[in-house]
């Protein structure tokens, strides 16, 4: 990832929206993500219980709207 300085452009500013760019890549979070091994079994389990969340959440926001 990379962002060019423009003419007279601050670096502050640059920075930031660096910072920014690559927060909406996600790049920060696969780092964390990838930071320590996750045993197969593991992710099984972690990705289940958020499928779990997103199905429960859809259930609520259609309760809702009927």
């Amino acid at each position: 990832m990379e962002y060019r300085l423009r003419e007279g452009e601050d670096l502050d500013r640059a920075l930031k929206k660096f910072r920014r760019k690559v927060q909406r890549a996600g790049i920060f979070r696969d780092i964390k993500k990838n930071r320590f091994y996750e045993k197969p079994s593991e992710a099984r389990r972690r990705k289940a219980k958020a499928a779990e969340r997103r199905r429960r959440r859809r259930r609520r926001r259609r309760s809702r709207n009927s």
